[in-house]
This record gives structure tokens, sequence and C-alpha cells, in this order.
């Protein structure tokens, strides 16, 4: 018997047994009906199959996968970035929780982003046994985001730009106007173009920092679980620089300020409680009381601006915080992919009284404090 095409498998698995007539009624080898089994076993969660009366039935079969089961195959047939993927639907479109709450399941599994994120979700389902075990997730994927953040922020609180050349090439650096000037012998008029032969950027020099105040206001609501992630990393980032004293307050209808474990982002995750109500302004106005030097401080909101509280008073707050000579950011987002989706109208209401709003990533959001505390 021949062996398959091993396009026609690829589709065949793609599509799953309803392309069987597409494909010619091509087989699948051995290791392919092992990863077709595995993905039905996910995807035949979907409801929308009942609905149009294409699920295979369960069979007679000798035993029915276990959670446990299914991610040892997963493991072991397909590469990583599929089994992320897989883990992902898992537990974000299926909600199959006990890839996070089985501590069977959470011995076995490897530590991500995604598994994080339902840790931090789930984590008020689970008994002290299994929470003990959830918390190797998170401390696992808090120190990676931490190690890849952590030379980020510092350099950017390094030092101040300064007109001394330097030998390391970074964009924010760039010195465009010495390097239109050294390059300027290489203009091709006919061509309209400029080559550059030798790029220049700014060095930088230590210089004493004054003290600073940097408060995050984090939505903890649990389409923010992403944010709250990465501000809980950027804080502990934050705290202890030099010149920099670093906040962390997380809101839902109620304000939680979680400053005194900002050092330790693993133990703040765990006391975070995600969902409910959002009052945006009770979590502003909260943080307007803890400004000591207005023209020193940094006041970074990290929210998708869907208020459920008072908008007016938290126009009001922005504004007197703006007035007063506070830098007031608006973040829609502050994870490393930066998709904002917000309430664009609210936020348009903030940045009219002063507000700085957009997206930033953890790195963007500490270049901008450094620039700000270098510029005094």
């Amino acid at each position: 018997m021949a062996d398959p095409d091993p396009e026609l498998e690829r589709w065949r698995l793609v599509l799953g047994e309803a392309a069987d007539a597409c494909t010619g009624g091509a087989g699948l080898s051995g290791t392919a009906r092992s990863r077709d089994a595995a993905l039905d076993w996910l995807y035949q969660q979907d409801g929308d199959l009942d609905r149009r009366d294409v699920r295979r039935s369960a069979g007679h079969g000798p035993s029915v996968l276990t959670t446990l089961d299914w991610l040892e195959d997963i493991h072991r047939l397909f590469p990583r970035e599929t089994i992320e993927r897989l883990e992902r639907d898992a537990v974000e479109r299926y909600e199959i929780h006990d890839v996070v709450t089985d501590p069977n399941v959470l011995e076995r599994i490897e530590p991500n982003a995604t598994l994080l994120k339902a840790v931090l979700r789930t984590k008020h389902l689970m008994n002290p046994d299994v929470l003990r075990l959830a918390r190797r997730i998170v401390e696992q994927v808090v120190r990676e985001i931490m190690e890849r953040m952590a030379s980020e922020v510092r350099h950017a609180f390094g030092g101040t730009r300064a007109r001394t050349p330097s030998h390391r090439p970074r964009a924010n650096d760039f010195d465009f106007r010495r390097t239109i000037q050294a390059n300027l012998r290489h203009y091709q008029p006919e061509e309209r173009r400029l080559y550059v032969e030798r790029a220049y950027f700014h060095g930088r020099t230590r210089r004493q920092l004054e003290q600073w105040q940097v408060i995050l206001v984090v939505d903890q609501s649990g389409s923010m679980v992403g944010s709250v992630i990465h501000s809980a990393v950027t804080a502990a980032c934050l705290w202890g620089l030099p010149g920099v004293r670093a906040h962390l307050v997380a809101f839902d209808t109620d304000v939680v300020d979680l400053t005194a474990d900002v050092d330790d982002p693993v133990e703040l995750l765990m006391k975070v409680q995600l969902g409910g109500g959002t009052d945006i302004a009770g979590a502003m106005a909260y943080a307007a009381g803890l400004v000591d030097q207005p023209r020193r401080t940094i006041v970074a909101l990290v929210t998708d601006f869907y208020e459920g509280g008072d908008e007016y008073r938290l126009v009001r707050t922005v504004k007197a915080l703006v007035e007063q000579g506070t830098h007031v950011l608006g973040l829609a987002a502050l994870d490393e992919e930066a998709n904002p989706a917000y309430d664009r109208e609210l936020a348009q209401r903030l940045a009219d009284v002063g507000a700085h709003v957009g997206a930033m990533t953890p790195g963007e959001l500490a270049g901008f404090v450094a620039d700000r505390i270098a510029a005094g």
C-alpha cells in the first residue's frame, strides 16, 4: 500500500473527517492518526458541531482520553508552537479548567503566558495544594518576562542621552543630524536618495536623578489580565531604580493598593482578583491622593476606558492632576503586542484635558518615564 500523500494528509488534519470526500479518501499514517485523535479530542468540544449535526460519535473504544492523556499526546506529537496554540484553545476557547486546576495536569504542563493568565482567572477555584503547584507556573513565566524586560528598563534609566558618540547602535539613540552631515557626499541627485555609509548614535552619560513618583493604576477586570501581568512586572522592574518610587494600584469597583508587594510580582499577581465592575474615577481619585510632588509624578492609568463609575468625576480628576503639573498617561494596552481595544470617546475626553493617551509596551513606558525624569 502506498504511503499517504503528505500534502493531502496535512489538509485532512486541518479539515477533519468531513474532508475525506475531498481528499480522495486518503488514509492517515500512524503518527497522523494519533495527531488527528488529539485534535479531535479538543475541537469536538465545539458546541457548533452539535448544532450542525457533524459531531463524530464517541464509539466503543477501550477508554476515553483524559486531559492528562491529551497533554501527554500533544507534547509527543506536535512542535512547540502548535502545543502552545492547542493549550491556549483548551483554556481560553473551551474553558477546560482542569488544565490548570488538576494537580496531575499542573505537574506535567509546560508553563507559558496563556497558562499564567488561566491561573490568574481560575485560582479562586483551587484548593491550597493545587494553588501551590499553580504558583510554579506564575513564578516561571514571570521570571521569563522579567528577564526580557529588565535589561530594557534598566538601560532606559542608565543615563540621559548625551552628545558623545556611541558604538552601541539603538534606534532611540540615533543621531539624525550628524548622520546626515557625515553622509552628504553620498547623495545621488538623479535618484534623490542619500546613501548612508556610516550611522551615528548618541551615547548616554549617567547623572544623579532626583526622586520621581511613578504610580501605575491598573484595571483588573477580566479582559485586562494581560495588562495586569505586564504592569506588575513593569512596577517590579522600576522598583529600586535610582530616582524612582513606584506604586501599583489595582481596581475594579474597589481600589487595592499593592505597593507593599511591588518588589515581588509573583506574590502581587497571586493577590489580584480579576473580574467585577469598573470604577476608574475612584481609582484615579485614590492615585491623586498619593501624589507628593505633582511636577515630579507620573500617573499611568492602564484600562480599556469603559467606565462603570462617574465619567464626569474622572475627567475632573484627570484635569486637576494635569493642571497641577502631574504627567498623566492613559494607556489602552500595556501588553507586548499593544493591540488596544478601548472606549475611544472617553479616552478622547481625557486627552482633551491634557492626558497623554495611547498604547505602550512595557519597554516604551519605561522609556517615557526615563525621558521625563532625565528632562527634570
